[in-house]
């Protein structure tokens, strides 16, 4: 069972995704909240395994209230919903920690997905969806001051884990990666593990971040 808290300002919203996750088995809905304020009280009360987060809401808005879940450091991961305009909101919550965001009007089994996937720790950003995505934040973001040695994270990578990133880096899947690599699926996901535990990065979409920030992938790189 999948715990849900369910933050949108607009009541008929929260209704609506009331009734979906409700409507199946594997979920729960332990709680819902109108503003980010009372998202971040309610996520540290009810600590639901996802947090569903609309970004645009009067007072405290999605981007402030993921940041403050996530650096409290418990189970609840969140999945931001955003109607994808590719604007710096997007960008600004997935640095706030968000682990992934879905369309607003993406079909009931995608959303179901998506949840199903954040809370297995996963991202949920399809990859051609990623790609856009990087394009753009890698045009706001301006190019780093240094060169990626500076960082000591990278230099506990190995020459084939510090590959991996970059391949992240690119939106590439597991099994691209693997089939570029000549290596098992098992294989890659084991190197993508490691790779996440040494730059402390809890998904892929922080690693893809922390690769644009060290000038590991950039547009049309691949």
């Amino acid at each position: 069972m999948t715990t849900v808290l369910v933050v949108d300002d607009q009541p008929l919203q929260r209704y609506g995704f009331r009734m979906l996750l409700d409507s199946v088995a594997e979920t729960e809905v332990v709680g819902e909240a109108a503003h980010g304020a009372e998202a971040v009280r309610k996520a540290a009360e009810l600590r639901p395994d996802v947090v569903l987060m609309d970004v645009r809401m009067p007072g405290m808005d999605g981007i402030e209230a993921t940041r403050r879940i996530a650096a409290a450091g418990d189970r609840s991961r969140v999945l931001v919903l955003t109607t994808f305009d590719l604007d710096e909101y997007v960008h600004a919550a997935l640095r706030a920690g968000a682990s992934g965001f879905l369309l607003k009007d993406a079909r009931p089994e995608e959303l179901l997905a998506g949840i199903r996937a954040v809370a297995a720790g996963d991202a949920v950003i399809a990859p051609a969806l990623t790609r856009r995505l990087l394009h753009e934040f890698a045009r706001l973001v301006p190019p780093p001051d240094g060169g990626p040695a500076q960082d000591p994270r990278l230099n506990a990578l190995t020459e084939r884990e510090r590959e991996i990133l970059v391949a992240i880096g690119k939106g590439w899947t597991n099994g691209e990666i693997a089939a570029r690599f000549v290596l098992s699926e098992s294989t890659v996901k084991t190197h993508v593990g490691r790779v996440l535990s040494k730059i402390g990065a809890r998904d892929r979409i922080q690693a893809v971040i922390f690769a644009y920030d060290h000038g590991l992938a950039r547009p049309h790189a691949g």
